[in-house]
């Protein structure tokens, strides 16, 4: 088990790359101030940070200043796998839209990043991209009617979804009535701008489909499902494309 003063240093390190990626002006003396080091130690940990990899430039002499080589960019972002979903699907999606002024550099864009991912990590995108559907907008009297859902709810029900775990929330009906839902989140679609769930209810064995800004309370449960077949859901899924793998 690492010591208590090499997880400190860790937590340092990962605290310092942030800094030095905010590109702004900095001296050693002013980091090492901030992070409560000496400037030796300081010194050090710039060295371990190039060795990761990070193009650190520092001026000679005391008080010199630190930063990121100019020609740094995104080729040394780190994301998490959620993040790098969120990414490439949001990438796909705009494919799918066809937005004129983005279709000549979506799909290079979207082919970098998945060549950097491992392919454990692609193929869990591929398979979630399949699970979202996208059909036609969604008309005036139901973009008349609809209010963005709010951040938690759309965290709650984006984990089940991502984790394949069952999913607990209540439901607002057209006419406000509330009523307790236990479903399994399989297939997300969108006519835009409304994302709707088609998902099992567990209680009554069947498949429903489900406003996502009609979701209240919503609670990502521990239990997880397997995927139902896809052609349960082909009468919900009617006239509608799944983004491409």
């Amino acid at each position: 088990m690492p010591r208590p003063d090499t997880l400190g240093r860790l937590d340092r390190l990962d605290l310092l790359a942030s800094r030095l990626k905010a590109d702004e002006p900095m001296t050693v003396a002013e980091l090492a101030s901030e992070f409560a080091v000496s400037e030796r130690t300081l010194a050090r940990d710039l060295e371990v940070l190039r060795a990761r990899g990070l193009p650190v430039e520092a001026d000679r002499g005391r008080g010199g200043g630190v930063r990121l080589h100019r020609f740094w960019g995104v080729g040394r972002l780190t994301l998490t796998a959620p993040e790098a979903i969120n990414l490439l699907v949001s990438l796909a999606i705009a494919e799918k839209m066809r937005a004129p002024w983005l279709l000549a550099n979506l799909d290079p864009i979207r082919r970098k990043l998945a060549a950097s991912f491992s392919p454990a990590l692609r193929d869990q995108i591929g398979g979630l991209r399949r699970r979202l559907l996208i059909g036609a907008s969604a008309s005036a009297q139901v973009v008349g009617g609809f209010t963005p859902p709010e951040q938690t709810e759309v965290a709650a029900l984006f984990s089940a979804f991502l984790e394949q775990r069952e999913l607990a929330f209540r439901y607002a009906g057209a006419v406000g009535e509330e009523r307790a839902r236990h479903v399994e989140p399989q297939f997300l679609l969108l006519n835009y701008p409304v994302w709707y769930l088609l998902a099992w209810d567990i209680d009554s064995e069947a498949v429903r489909t489900f406003r996502c800004d009609r979701i209240r309370s919503a609670r990502s449960m521990p239990n997880r499902f397997t995927l139902r077949p896809a052609a349960i859901f082909a009468e919900a899924m009617a006239g509608v494309e799944a983004l491409n793998p």
